[in-house]
């Protein structure tokens, strides 16, 4: 069976990882893992990580055709990590797009790799101070750019859609009008999707009171207005 187009474009991310974040650094990162390589792989959910396996000394990324498919819309896209980082960090001049969205989430998963090199992942921190200095530097230097560029030819070589068009997204009035005090809400996905109960409307997120079962009492977030939707 051929390739979805969601797949092809992740063969892209694959390619444009290898090519251009790995390659250029592969002699400095085996310098302090000798021996150590990177493979890329798409997978059919949404699941997109960086994995590292000391054994066999290998690097590996995933990125989850679902994954692609989501931040083909606002609707969807949005509620991505990914999302959060451009406009909050102003990544791409804080525009949201599909092509703006892939190419961070190379970085993204580039900078946990250069992280774990260094030995500044951590269970618990992950996100931490030196994964955003990493993931910083992609974009300053000129290499999130530069993947974006590569993304974008190659997609059009190949008759794959990835569109450059910025996202309109929902003005935050109408989004906070949705909302108020007791509504029962989710957001996340997959395995860190969360439900919960409304305790406050703010001016860009939500005050959301969750019953996390992992540590067995309630927990409240503050979670973006576009994150959150109905629970069912």
């Amino acid at each position: 069976m051929a390739p979805s187009p969601h797949q092809q474009l992740g063969q892209l991310l694959c390619q444009a990882t290898h090519e251009l974040l790995w390659s250029p650094q592969a002699r400095h990162i085996r310098e302090r893992q000798s021996g150590t390589g990177l493979t890329c792989r798409v997978g059919h959910g949404q699941a997109t990580y960086h994995r590292y396996d000391p054994r066999d000394r290998q690097h590996l990324i995933t990125y989850g055709a679902r994954m692609i498919a989501a931040k083909q819309s606002a609707a969807t896209a949005v509620t991505w990590l990914s999302s959060r980082e451009i406009q909050q960090r102003r990544y791409f001049n804080g525009e949201l797009s599909s092509a703006n969205l892939l190419a961070h989430t190379c970085c993204h998963e580039f900078a946990h790799l250069l992280q774990q090199v260094a030995g500044k992942r951590f269970h618990g921190s992950v996100h931490n101070g030196h994964f955003y200095r990493i993931l910083d530097q992609l974009h300053h230097s000129g290499r999130a750019l530069a993947v974006r560029h590569y993304l974008v030819a190659e997609a059009g070589q190949r008759g794959l859609t990835l569109a450059t068009t910025p996202f309109e997204l929902p003005r935050e009035a109408s989004t906070r009008a949705r909302w108020q005090a007791g509504d029962r809400v989710r957001f996340g996905h997959g395995a860190n999707q969360h439900q919960g109960r409304i305790l406050r409307v703010n001016r860009k997120t939500c005050t959301v009171c969750c019953d996390d079962t992992h540590r067995g009492r309630e927990v409240r977030y503050r979670v973006p207005l576009a994150m959150l939707y109905q629970a069912d």
